[in-house]
């Protein structure tokens, strides 16, 4: 009849969505790298890092480039502890996507950037950092500086890791 066969038209049009659908997912899934709709991922650097001890101990990399003493957060610490770590990486990294940024508006500022990573304990007894990121720009005004510091946020990849796991509070000093 007119109906059913209708019916059937429409059923088969629901098959071949759910099937196009269902492919693009195994598509994704095989390649392995589509990530928040920002397509394929080429690995563009990667390095390493040992350490021993963990935080009384020592941190070096594989090629003996770099070695440093690790120490618990203190006054009178006689090496650096992993937050100062982390606040140097994601300083470097924040303050690259402000330049990054400013070259994108063509505006000129020499740009400086303090990471301040806080050691937080939770009530269970486990920790947890937060990170307050201060941005200077010399010359710019505020709301362009606000606006270069907000992009340079939604660029920085420290940004993007932490995103959703960490307090990041980004202000223009």
């Amino acid at each position: 009849s007119r109906v059913s066969g209708f019916a059937f038209f429409v059923f088969k049009k629901q098959v071949q969505a759910i099937l196009l659908s269902y492919r693009e997912i195994v598509v994704t899934l095989e390649v392995g790298q589509k990530k928040k709709g920002r397509g394929s991922m080429k690995k563009q650097y990667e390095t390493a890092m040992i350490n021993r001890g963990g935080r009384v101990g020592e941190v070096e990399a594989p090629n003996g480039s770099f070695h440093l003493k690790i120490d618990k957060p203190g006054l009178h610490s006689e090496g650096t502890n992993p937050e100062q770590l982390f606040a140097a990486g994601y300083a470097s990294c924040f303050n690259g996507a402000v330049q990054h940024m400013l070259k994108e508006h063509n505006i000129e500022s020499e740009s400086e950037v303090k990471a301040r990573v806080s050691l937080y304990q939770h009530e269970d007894g486990s920790y947890q950092i937060g990170v307050i990121l201060e941005v200077s720009l010399p010359g710019v005004e505020k709301a362009e500086a606000e606006k270069i510091a907000e992009e340079a946020h939604d660029f920085c990849p420290y940004s993007r890791a932490t995103r959703g796991n960490i307090d990041v509070e980004v202000q223009v000093v």
